[in-house]
């Protein structure tokens, strides 16, 4: 196993995916520009690192994803899905600043202003949950072809996150491949998610990545 980490500097470029260790960074370095975070997700990494380190890089093995059909929707959660209101690329800033204010977070001001640029390029996209007119819970992501990979959600309200993730999946749920949740914790697999070794991981995001975002369908 390759225990190297790659430098980047200014050029835009990734080493392979599969040489990085299976909890460690692949890479360090280079900056947050839309090309180079949009060349990174269709590579299979994404930036993960705190405010007062360097920019990190990551693909880590194995890796945490939900089908559509795999979630799990009790009876608890669908009263809370008739509860609230949905929507689909609405209040993209509010949205992530509102992950970032969580005790425990690495959105900096940087990452924030990096995925509202990528989300003005159509890239990254958001779903947003309302009780009333108040946003009380939502997730955002980047696009991959059909492949939607998360990148934080945060709740207000009860469930209001879990809802958000229902409405990503009902609503796309033909041309949604699967949600890229990166790192597997509790919360997530007792929703349905799975974990997979990276090879077949990196093989489903080539089989998907070059097709149309569900977000840009309607």
């Amino acid at each position: 196993m390759n225990e190297k980490i790659f430098f980047l500097g200014e050029d835009l470029w990734f080493p392979d995916p599969l040489l990085a260790p299976d909890d460690a960074p692949l890479a360090f370095g280079g900056d947050l520009s839309t090309k180079r975070l949009s060349l990174a997700y269709y590579e299979g990494i994404f930036p993960w690192f705190n405010s007062d380190s360097l920019l990190l890089w990551w693909s880590p093995n194995p890796r945490c994803v939900i089908f559509p059909n795999d979630y799990r929707v009790n009876k608890t959660l669908r009263r809370f899905i008739r509860r609230y209101r949905v929507e689909f690329d609405r209040d993209f800033d509010l949205v992530i600043s509102s992950c970032a204010n969580r005790k425990e977070t690495w959105i900096t001001p940087k990452m924030r202003q990096a995925y509202n640029c990528l989300h003005q390029s159509k890239k990254a996209h958001c779903v947003s949950v309302y009780e009333d007119e108040q946003l009380v819970g939502g997730v955002y992501g980047v696009c991959v072809g059909d492949i939607f990979c998360g990148e934080s959600m945060f709740s207000l309200r009860p469930n209001a996150s879990k809802v958000a993730l229902w409405a990503l999946m009902y609503k796309f749920s033909n041309s949604l491949r699967f949600i890229d949740c990166q790192v597997p914790n509790p919360h997530l697999l007792s929703l349905g998610a799975k974990v997979v070794e990276r090879k077949k991981f990196l093989k489903l995001l080539k089989e998907g990545r070059d097709n149309p975002c569900p977000f840009l369908l309607d």
